[in-house]
């Protein structure tokens, strides 16, 4: 058996940043005789693609300490990405023997030392032991590749067990957007920049994962055994946090981008003169000092520039009130959409970082409202009508953070015109109370409240009968960005009145009673317009008199799910969310396989599929918990865990669709 650990521990910034995992296998005798088991545990000094057969990488044996022995694997990679450097360690202890092959070739010329060669030496002698030393060095040629393996030969009496773990670790200090900006990953601050800072990250694994591993066991144990709850929802829980460490995640040391100047003499000259610099170093020719001193003044250049472009800029830090930087967080939306922090679904993800992670919350709630306060007027190219648009304007709630130059290029998306969207600025400012009230930061809330006006005034535009509330523009100007809404929505509409009652609220504790009561002021008339939605038993997705308009909008009630969620009160008096509800659970969930998929967006009255767009027939995961999170709060208990369920068949159970 085997379990594998890696350090994502609730509300632990340090050690959830190291780049390591710790496989732990529990060897059973189950004979009537002494048996004598080597576990093998090989590495690859790859990273895939071209850079595996360019050649010039090199393993390496680890300096023993504390019993763990190790091989470092240095990787070259293409292209002029930073480096990589992996480990893979184990200890020596009473009854666990460890040995290593430093060297072996995958593919390739077949007259060095090979995995074959490898397998029969660990197969014939149950270790390393007797490795010849020859094959225990170089670095690989150009064509082909190599690998590495550490042994742990145990002997065992029968019916005994014995646990061996074994560590991997991966250095790679340096994240290189194709900018050209780099900045220094979180691990850094506790293990410096150095690539082989992966041996201490490995050797480290194997000393501490047993008390990762209790942390994480005595966060997740009370929910385990929680009989409150069916089998299958901590399973549901705990998986969907898959993304957080999986999900294209880079978490930075907070610190600006590393500013290096072009190579003299096939040598980097960092700006940064604090580091390598040795006795030997100071003692320079007038050459040199010449040399330095153009360094500096450039690099006291490049720091007002910098300073400068950061004005401009999503880089939240800069409204730290001297709180720790804990750094900055991204994670792509998904697998197939390379944007980073896309803020309109992180609305629905984000419980999972305030409730886990509240410093990185906080932190991307920084970056965002430092966001708002950009003007970026560099035209882009809509790939919905072909119109160019401004990349960003002033007061506008940004979609994300960019891709290739985030916190500096915002909004990589280019569907639509996204500062026309309806959802972005209330779900922030929605989001920025939600935080306030979770972690009782009063020194986040004064410092973010200039972009909550902000935002909350930009959208004045979109009132443009002055009765309070918004109007959608007959275009997909929201998060279902292939369904349009016109008029007065149910999906943005309601947002719109939660978060003109959470503005006010959050006016409140800053002390802005002026602005805390202009925003009650309009939450009051935003909420009368809103009620006009309602048909008798649901809220008609929007107010354009069209067949559309009466579709049974699964998100029709996000905005209350949120405000009561804030500890804010109910938008909509409590028997039409109710029925609202229940006619989405009839319909939206179970008139579609029996309930066991989750909620499908949109449904027509008559029962059938809403085929309209392709996002009306499509169940959003994040869409179905919110929808159940709302039933549990209307005391549809039952309702409520049937709805997220069928997420978890279709997703997690044996007999789902993954």
């Amino acid at each position: 058996m085997c379990r594998q650990i890696s350090p994502i521990i609730p509300h632990n910034y340090q050690q959830s940043s190291y780049p390591v995992a710790v496989f732990t296998f529990a060897v059973t005798n189950s004979g009537t005789t002494a048996a004598d088991v080597t576990l093998l545990f090989t590495w690859a000094n790859s990273v895939g693609g071209k850079s595996e057969l360019t050649g010039y990488h090199s393993n390496s044996s680890m300096t023993e300490k504390d019993g763990v022995h190790g091989v470092l694997l240095h990787h070259r990679t293409a292209d002029g990405l930073p480096p990589v450097t992996f480990a893979i360690a184990a200890q020596e202890k009473e009854g666990v023997h460890i040995s290593e092959c430093p060297y072996f070739m995958m593919s390739g010329s077949s007259d060095e030392f090979t995995a074959k060669d490898m397998w029969n030496s660990v197969k014939e002698h149950g270790s390393f032991d007797l490795l010849d030393p020859v094959n225990s060095s170089t670095s690989s040629k150009p064509g082909t590749s190599i690998g590495a393996a550490i042994a742990a030969s145990v002997k065992l009496a029968p019916q005994a067990t014995q646990n061996v773990s074994f560590s991997l670790a991966w250095a790679s200090p340096e994240v290189k957007f194709c900018s050209g900006k780099t900045y220094h990953r979180r691990y850094t601050k506790f293990y410096g920049t150095d690539v082989d800072a992966a041996a201490s990250l490995a050797r480290d694994a194997i000393l501490n994962h047993s008390s990762w591993e209790m942390q994480i066991e005595d966060w997740q144990h009370p929910i385990l055994q929680d009989k409150r709850f069916p089998e299958w929802y901590p399973v549901t829980l705990f998986n969907e946090l898959y993304y957080l460490n999986a999900g294209g995640t880079i978490w930075t040391d907070g610190l600006p981008p590393i500013q290096s100047l072009t190579a003299i003499g096939g040598k980097k000259f960092s700006l940064d003169m604090s580091n390598g610099e040795t006795d030997d170093d100071n003692e320079m020719n007038p050459q040199t000092n010449t040399a330095t001193d153009i360094l500096h003044q450039m690099a006291s250049v490049l720091e007002r520039i910098h300073a400068s472009l950061a004005s401009n800029s999503a880089i939240g830090t800069t409204l730290l009130q001297g709180e720790e930087n804990i750094g900055q967080f991204l994670y792509l939306e998904g697998i197939e959409y390379y944007m980073w922090n896309t803020y309109d679904v992180h609305f629905y993800s984000s419980f999972s970082l305030i409730m886990l992670f509240p410093k990185l919350q906080l932190s991307v709630q920084r970056d965002f409202a430092a966001a708002v306060m950009m003007h970026d007027p560099e035209k882009l190219k809509l790939l919905h009508d072909g119109k160019l648009a401004a990349r960003k304007v002033l007061g506008a709630v940004p979609h994300d953070l960019g891709l290739y130059d985030p916190w500096f290029k915002v909004n990589a998306y280019t569907l639509h015109n996204t500062d026309r969207w309806k959802d972005l600025n209330p779900k922030f400012v929605l989001q920025v109370y939600r935080d306030v009230v979770a972690t009782g930061d009063k020194s986040f809330a004064r410092a973010v409240w200039p972009s909550v006006y902000m935002a909350m005034a930009y959208m004045e535009q979109f009132d443009k009968d002055k009765d309070g509330m918004i109007e959608n523009e007959d275009f997909p100007d929201q998060t279902y960005d292939v369904w349009s809404m016109a008029g007065v929505s149910a999906y943005c509409g309601g947002l719109w009145v939660a978060a003109l009652q959470a503005a006010s609220a959050l006016a409140h504790e800053v002390g802005d009673k002026a602005s805390e009561k202009l925003f009650w002021n309009k939450y009051e008339k935003a909420k009368s317009v809103y009620d006009k939605l309602w048909n008798g038993s649901y809220f008609n997705y929007d107010d354009a008199g069209t067949k559309a308009s009466t579709s049974i909008h699964a998100d029709q009630l996000a905005g209350q799910w949120y405000a009561k969620a804030c500890g804010l009160s109910s938008i909509v008096d409590k028997d039409k969310s109710q029925s609202a509800l229940e006619k989405i659970y009839t319909f939206n969930v179970m008139k579609f396989k029996d309930g066991n998929r989750g909620a499908i967006n949109g449904m027509w009255p008559d029962g059938t599929l809403d085929m309209s767009t392709m996002q009306s027939r499509e169940i959003w995961p994040g869409v179905t918990y919110a929808l159940a999170a709302s039933m549990i709060q209307e005391g549809m208990v039952e309702e409520g865990f049937k709805t997220a369920e069928g997420v978890y068949h279709a997703a997690w159970s044996s007999e789902g669709l993954g």
